[in-house]
Parts: C-alpha cells; structure tokens; sequence
C-alpha cells in the first residue's frame, strides 16, 4: 500500500501494454535494497556508515526488527548485464534472497567502523513495509543468475569504500 510500490506495479502494467501491442522485448528488474561502494546516500547502509563513522545520531524509523533483501550492488550489476537477452516480457527479482533484519546491518556497520551508534528511534512512516524478499527463482532459471557477494561481506566493502572517500563522503547530505 505504499506509492513506491504503486507506481512500479504501474510501469510494470505499461511496459506490457507495450509489449503486448508492439513487440517490444522488455525484462523488468525488480532490485532489493541495493547498497555497496558508491551507494545511494538516502539508502540505510550509506547512512549508517556515515552517521556511525562522524559520530552523528543514527536515525531508526520503527523498531530497527523490520528485514530488507539487502543486495551488493556487483551482483545487481551481474545480473542486469544477464537479462540483456531477449526474453519477450518478463519481470525478475534481484535480491539476496536472506532477508537481514535492520539492527543486524547496523551491528555489522558497527563492527567495520570500529564505532558504536548513537540511536534515535523515530515513528516509522505509514507507507514502509516490515520486511522485504526477492523470490529470485526465475532470475536462477532464466538468467543462471544468484547473488555471490554475502551482506557482511558487502558492509565491509561499502565502509572500506567509505573509509577512502570520507574527505568528501562525510559531507553528503543523508537527512
């Protein structure tokens, strides 16, 4: 029931208009939680990593128990390039398919960083949803495609990362 997940079910219903009416090849990909070097400063794992790193208060919408599929940005990458092939009309999920509960990511944050959290609890947002799970059972049998990289091994990339880039990471703006 959240606008986000709305308006791509709605993109999904126009790329098969079109594909129905013209021909057209489309494969849509469905990523879970993308995260990794360079990743979306408005995404948890970027924040966490900031916010622990500069000693900034860590923000918690909710109880912190709610899971992501959190998916390494590589393995998004691997499997993208793998869906180039013509497949007619098709939606697939990218994800890790191990859902990992949010105070479990930021524990690992934790460990990585060196440095404990400061948190602040806040409401959680009407439209968020408790928990998230990409079925990737279509991407192993139309793309041959499964993640590779763990989420603890993907943290660790995603502070290594940081850690080379924090005289400007530190400044991008995360709230």
């Amino acid at each position: 029931m959240s606008p986000y997940a709305a308006s791509k079910k709605a993109a999904e219903a126009l790329c098969y208009t079109y594909h129905h009416l013209y021909g057209i090849d489309v494969t849509v990909y469905r990523y879970f939680t993308v995260f990794g070097p360079s990743g979306r400063p408005d995404m948890s794992i970027f924040r966490f990593i900031q916010w622990i790193s500069e000693e900034r208060p860590v923000l918690i919408y909710g109880d912190g128990m709610q899971s992501r599929d959190f998916t390494f940005v590589d393995d998004i990458a691997r499997g993208t390039v793998a869906g180039l092939k013509p497949l007619g009309y098709e939606v697939i999920n990218l994800g890790s398919d191990e859902p990992v509960i949010l105070m479990d990511s930021l524990h690992l944050v934790e460990k990585y960083v060196g440095k404990k959290a400061q948190i602040v609890y806040r409401e959680m947002h009407r439209a968020d949803v408790t928990e998230t799970w990409a079925n990737i059972t279509k991407a192993r049998k139309l793309l041959g495609w499964e993640p590779k990289v763990s989420h603890e091994e993907g943290v660790r990339l995603a502070v290594d990362w940081y850690n080379e880039n924090r005289d400007w990471a530190k400044d991008v703006i995360t709230d």
